[in-house]
């Protein structure tokens, strides 16, 4: 009787369990994705006119009188423009590094991956350092031609060079992968009918590869289209900077800012459904390729042509200098003093610490003669109290947010495999897919319109107030991210086999005990990647951080753009470069070892983990062994 009596009431407490969770989940959902994307649709037709009177097609006849469609045309330019010359520099680097016999195809592989350790403002600050009006080249430049325009690396071209080599890291990785999977017995059958090997390439590789490039196609024209730190920092009008620009303006500065932002963020998203939505239907006609039961391994092609192969090892090297060169002179000129990052010339001499460490006095000479000393306006990353401060806020929000999307995430995939094959799991998946369909910059713009009152959703509280943004862009973090952890944790859940489950089952353990003692386990791997690449995407954010940029909500990424701001003047903020070229390393000392971590400890399997145990251990057994013996 007892027993009926606690099942009875477990039954009960598991029912409450599940209305709150289901609740909680509704609530989440049309508070912090429908609502204030609907409240920016609807801000577009309810514009007042100069009487007070609601006009709804003033933006719109704003749109086409105006300079707007400027911006739309600028992003679908750059898009476009980046489609063809990621696709070229991608397919180029993958080719040479895995299909044909390079010499010196490892090192060039690390050259062409260095953009997976450092994006963003991290990267366009290198691309600075060497490019813009006082860069090293530019310099370099300048004595061979002195006539030449200084502010050459702005505009569209400099954006289009920047992002070509920043946005050829999915290709590093993904199809990488996909030329790995390539049945070597199909090139060689090809190879034994008479074809040439350029033929071999373009009929039986390329058709295979075709399913990862349309995807990478896709992104990389949404990528183009959303474009934000490096159009902002180089000097391109493209949709997004103005987005940012009319959000922080008012009505006093131009006609309903607010609602034009509204307007250009609804266009964005238009493009991204509509593209997403061709990605879709595309997957799921399905590409499949034949091939022979006992797949071989790829093997590296020769180039035969004695000329093509000198043409194809310079062109692999040219990429290689141009991904390296920034990357070495960031880490370089990170450990020169002020003096020499200014003139940009490295010296043996001018070798210092200081722009991580510590703090000096700068002395100087005034127009008058007399002698001024500035205390501590010299200053390191991690003594610089606004670095260090960006450091903390974002590493804070940025966990905080990695680690919330992977709970939900990991709750929701069990839900939805628990009830697989159920409208209920459908709903549940296609409401943490949702702001996949959106352009991040709508996300956070709507946050930032919705949440800037007191909204009677959140129990009267303005999010978007003094240090309550910070719980805002934790939010608008954990949203974008959703989507990528609903994917990656859903695939870890089917390495999951049922056998176990029922096990567990039959063993009298609850659904709750279940799922921490047998499934939480097995994906935990996964979901510890997951949690690694949210957070390493996150730190040095820089899109959403515009948008939300104020005193309390100064990320890393924004206190990095800010650093350069009026150096020197008046003998303040002294080696605001040598920060930033510090900022940068410490970036990717970061990324590296969390990419490490992700895929070089992580990637490895049980047995894999075990031998290099092993093969420590007895290392240690030997070295000690010598040092007993020694002493002996």
């Amino acid at each position: 009787m007892q027993r009926t009596v606690r099942r009875k009431g477990g039954l009960e407490l598991s029912t409450l369990w599940k209305v709150f969770g289901a609740v909680l989940f509704v609530y989440l959902f049309l508070g912090f994705m429908v609502l204030p994307c609907l409240n920016t649709l609807t801000s577009i037709f309810t514009t007042k006119d100069a009487a007070g009177n609601v006009d709804p097609l003033a933006v719109i006849r704003f749109f086409f009188a105006g300079n707007m469609p400027t911006f739309v045309v600028n992003s679908l330019k750059l898009a476009v423009c980046l489609v063809v010359t990621v696709n070229v520099v991608g397919i180029s680097i993958v080719l040479l590094t895995e299909y044909f016999d390079i010499k010196g195809a490892k090192i060039l592989r690390l050259g062409y991956m260095t953009t997976l350790i450092y994006s963003g403002v991290a990267l366009v600050t290198g691309y600075q350092f060497l490019y813009d009006s006082n860069g090293m080249l530019t310099q370099w430049l300048l004595k061979l031609f002195p006539t030449m325009n200084r502010q050459w690396f702005s505009g569209f071209s400099a954006v289009l060079f920047t992002m070509t080599f920043a946005c050829t890291s999915n290709h590093a990785l993904f199809l990488r992968n996909a030329i790995r999977g390539i049945d070597y017995n199909t090139v060689e059958a090809a190879r034994n009918m008479g074809a040439k090997p350029f033929k071999v390439l373009l009929r039986v590789v390329m058709p295979t590869l075709l399913p990862t490039l349309f995807s990478l196609t896709v992104m990389t024209f949404i990528t183009g289209l959303c474009a934000m730190s490096a159009p902002t920092l180089l000097g391109y009008n493209s949709i997004n900077p103005e987005i940012v620009r009319l959000a922080g303006s008012s009505v006093a500065d131009e006609a309903f800012p607010q609602a034009r932002a509204a307007l250009l963020s609804i266009i964005l998203a238009l493009f991204t459904i509509v593209l997403l939505t061709t990605l879709n239907h595309y997957e799921r006609k399905g590409h499949y390729l034949s091939v022979s039961k006992t797949k071989a391994k790829l093997v590296k092609q020769k180039i035969q042509n004695p000329a093509a192969n000198v043409l194809a090892h310079i062109y692999a090297y040219v990429l290689f200098i141009i991904y390296m060169t920034p990357v070495t002179m960031i880490v370089l000129f990170a450990f020169q003093n002020w003096p020499a990052i200014r003139a940009k010339s490295l010296n043996v001499s001018s070798w210092t610490l200081i722009n991580f460490f510590g703090t000096q006095d700068y002395s100087y000479t005034t127009s008058r003669g007399k002698q001024r000393v500035r205390e501590g306006v010299i200053s390191g990353v991690f003594s610089n109290a606004d670095t260090v401060g960006g450091i903390r806020l974002s590493f804070v929000l940025s966990a905080l947010a990695a680690a919330l999307a992977c709970v939900i995430v990991v709750v929701a995939v069990n839900y939805i495999f628990k009830h697989r094959n159920k409208k209920r799991a459908a709903v549940v998946e296609a409401c943490l897919l949702f702001p996949w369909l959106l352009p991040t910059i709508l996300i956070c713009y709507s946050f930032r319109i919705f949440f800037n009152n007191e909204v009677w959703y959140v129990l009267g509280k303005n999010l978007y107030y003094r240090e309550n943004v910070r719980f805002l862009i934790v939010m608008a973090y954990t949203v974008v991210k959703l989507p990528f952890a609903l994917r990656m944790v859903k695939a870890a859940f089917y390495a999951i086999d049922d056998e176990l489950e029922d096990a567990a089952r039959n063993l009298g353990a609850s659904s709750l005990v279940t799922f921490l003692r047998v499934k939480l386990p097995i994906v935990l791997p996964s979901v510890l990647a997951v949690f690694a690449l949210n957070f390493n995407a996150l730190f040095t954010e820089y899109d959403m951080s515009a948008t939300f940029h104020s005193s309390y909500g100064k990320s890393y990424a924004m206190v990095i753009q800010s650093m350069t701001a009026e150096e020197g003047r008046d003998g303040y903020n002294m080696n605001g470069s040598g920060r930033r070229c510090a900022s940068t390393v410490f970036i990717m000392v970061v990324s590296g070892l969390i990419l490490y971590l992700v895929y070089g400890v992580g990637a490895r399997d049980l047995g894999e983990r075990l031998e290099r145990r092993k093969r420590r251990r007895e290392r240690w057994a030997k070295l000690t062994g010598k040092k007993s013996a020694q002493n002996g």
